[in-house]
């Protein structure tokens, strides 16, 4: 198992690092740098425009920003933002628990809700309710999260004149406003996820209630519940394990979209306005935490896996 660990480890360590020299180089490659957006909004002379490149080392070779950009992140310097002149590492995780709360509580809810819809379904298969699960679910698949959350905000303010708070607040300042403003950017969140997870649920459940396995339980004089939630939805753990780690992507992309339509101050809305003024070393540094998280996550999975089947860690998957 520790070997196991290791080998995993040692993978993610490298698509990360893959991952941040591409975005690297890739932003410093697209035409127009953060000093010619200062030219054109402020004016400055080309011997000013000079100067700040100089100052940011954007007169350099790429592969020589690399290298220094790379001998101060493994001391835990990001650098710093061309705008403000901030510390990257202090201006980042000022705002990532916001992003965090926003999509923990998107993915639960999600997930939560997912699972029992699609147990559901399994159960009363062929019925009215399992056509109206796979419906919901087929439409939530096929709308953005950002227009689900512009069909919420529509019909609170027309049907109850309701709408979340303008200027954000944390939980420690006021709960009830920080409740208000991301009540409609979690359930438009995690209504993605949540149709997806509703859907192999009940494939999963379905593939499980079929089995051989089940139909010697159900002799043995089994009672339905514990069928269904001791040995069929164990069964099916390792499909929505999988679901749900492939769901982190799509929640943490969205983030930067409703982020900056609700106006919370996360790292979806820092990335967003970092890329817009082409702040290097903000979007490195948001870039390096998006993908730690989705490989720490896919990282966790294959561990859950390697204890739901000891196959898996010693290489001896089913086939």
């Amino acid at each position: 198992m520790i070997a196991y660990t290791l080998r995993r480890l040692g993978y993610g360590l490298v698509v990360m690092a893959l991952v941040t020299v591409f975005v690297f180089v890739v932003m410093r490659l697209v035409p127009g740098d953060a000093v010619s957006l200062q030219l054109q909004e402020t004016g400055v002379s080309a011997e000013e425009a000079d100067a700040l490149r100089a100052q940011f080392g954007l007169d350099q070779p790429v592969w020589v920003q690399l290298g220094s950009w790379l001998a101060g992140a493994v001391q835990g310097d990001l650098g710093t933002s061309f705008y403000g002149g901030e510390p990257v590492t202090e201006l980042f995780l000022a705002r990532v628990p916001v992003t965090l709360q926003l999509g923990l509580l998107a993915i639960v809810i999600g997930a939560l809700l997912g699972i029992g819809f699609g147990i559901i379904a399994a159960v009363t298969r062929g019925t009215a309710v399992d056509a109206a699960v796979r419906v919901f679910a087929v439409a939530f698949l096929s709308v953005p999260n950002f227009v689900v959350a512009l069909l919420l905000l529509t019909f609170l303010a027309l049907w109850f004149a309701w709408s979340p708070p303008i200027v954000y607040a944390g939980f420690e300042e006021d709960p009830s406003s920080w409740l208000q403003q991301i009540a409609i950017p979690v359930l438009a969140l995690g209504t993605g996820g949540m149709a997806a997870i509703a859907r192999m649920t009940r494939s999963s459940m379905l593939e499980s209630l079929g089995s051989d396995y089940i139909r010697t339980v159900h002799a043995k004089g089994a009672r339905q519940r514990t069928v269904v939630f001791k040995h069929a939805l164990r069964n099916s753990t390792i499909a929505v394990l999988t679901l749900l780690g492939l769901e982190l992507a799509t929640v943490l992309g969205g983030t930067v979209i409703l982020e900056q339509m609700f106006a919370i101050p996360g790292t979806g809305q820092l990335v967003y306005q970092a890329v817009l003024d082409r702040d290097y070393p903000v979007v490195v540094a948001c870039t390096i935490f998006y993908a730690g998280l989705f490989v720490a996550t896919i990282i966790v999975i294959d561990l859950l896996y390697a204890l739901v089947d000891p196959r898996i860690r010693t290489g001896r998957a089913l086939s």
